[in-house]
């Protein structure tokens, strides 16, 4: 059953008419009657929520909210999508896992953080190599606030006019403003590089410095997430602004063993030589192995075959090392670490 406290949240919220919270709160009376066992009602709440998204954003005439759908300009430079993809979908390190429960949490909570004058994680800033979890963070992170997932397109974003830039970066920063959600900004190294670069060019700078100071003054209550596979060319003014840094890295073995199990799914063979396959796919990332394991159930499928076979599973993922290797030049990857990424 709901806490006072969230009846409370709920009640401020429609009052307002702060619908991203109002969806949030409703996420998390859902959540916390699945911890309870109380399964069914947990879906059927999500699924209440779920199907109001689809009758507001259907146009549907007894809607009492309006969906965020950006215009003019803006709906150029952000895509928004409402995510279902929830962290229980990703595999995680400890660390990682811990660091986005505790961002989730304090939002939820965002109410009595502020009321003793304290801020909530918001501002985030997502590192590690490709495949590694990143832009499925910011999909969890939306769909756990059950918020719309904004993604801001650097290509729209970018463009060669002296200042055009700095002024569609505003309307973003004054959509963070007015509509929450969480707005994504991809390979966010193409304007958060280091200012003093051999290759800088004078207008990256000016919108380097413009982000800075927006991002600063921004006390909206959106959550900004920034994501980079080149952390080292990132400016060091940058890691003030924001509240959390998570680092992502290549999984251990016990990460792909994870992955491989969860993902194959009813396709794993009762008889599989699992540390096999995990030993050699160490130094793939989360979503290359994701990918070899699809590949394989693909050919179990073709050839009515109930299971995946290992042999296939083994050409797969040796397919996705060459790949790798061919993109990134690398002849000799094989690095090892933690992070997070999805599940099937």
């Amino acid at each position: 059953m709901a806490s006072a406290e969230q009846i409370k949240a709920l009640v401020k919220s429609y009052i307002s008419r702060d619908d991203g919270h109002f969806y949030s709160i409703a996420m998390q009376v859902a959540a916390h009657e699945a911890k309870l066992g109380h399964g069914k009602l947990a879906e059927e709440l999500r699924d209440m929520i779920d199907a109001a998204k689809l009758r507001l954003e259907s146009g549907d005439p007894g809607k009492v909210v309006q969906l965020a759908k950006p215009r003019g300009e803006l709906a150029g430079v952000l895509k928004v999508t409402y995510p279902h993809s929830r962290l229980a979908d990703m595999v995680l390190d400890e660390k990682v896992s811990a660091q986005l429960q505790r961002i989730i949490k304090e939002q939820l909570l965002f109410a009595r953080i502020r009321e003793h004058g304290l801020s909530p994680r918001r501002k985030i800033l997502l590192v590690g190599p490709p495949g590694t979890g990143k832009t499925m963070t910011a999909s969890a992170l939306a769909g756990e606030l059950g918020i719309p997932l904004f993604l801001v397109r650097l290509d729209a974003l970018i463009t060669k006019f002296m200042g055009e830039t700095a002024a569609k970066l505003r309307q973003v920063f004054d959509s963070i403003t007015e509509v929450r959600g969480v707005y994504f900004f991809d390979e966010f190294d193409a304007i958060g590089s280091q200012r003093s670069l051999p290759n800088d060019v004078g207008e990256i700078r000016r919108v380097l410095n413009s982000f800075l100071q927006m991002i600063e003054q921004d006390h909206s209550h959106s959550l900004i997430i920034a994501a980079t596979n080149h952390p080292e060319v990132l400016d060091s003014a940058l890691y003030r602004r924001f509240d959390d840094v998570i680092e992502y890295r290549l999984p251990e073995p016990e990460q792909i063993a994870d992955v491989v199990r969860v993902r194959s799914g009813q396709f794993l063979p009762k008889r599989f030589a699992l540390k096999r396959v995990v030993a050699q796919a160490h130094g793939l990332s989360y979503a290359e192995i994701c990918r070899a394991v699809d590949e394989s159930i693909k050919e179990a499928i073709m050839h009515d075959k109930g299971s995946l076979e290992e042999a296939n599973l083994s050409r797969m993922l040796d397919e996705r090392r060459l790949i790798s290797q061919r993109m990134t030049g690398d002849n000799n990857k094989a690095t090892p670490g933690y992070g997070g990424s999805g599940k099937r």
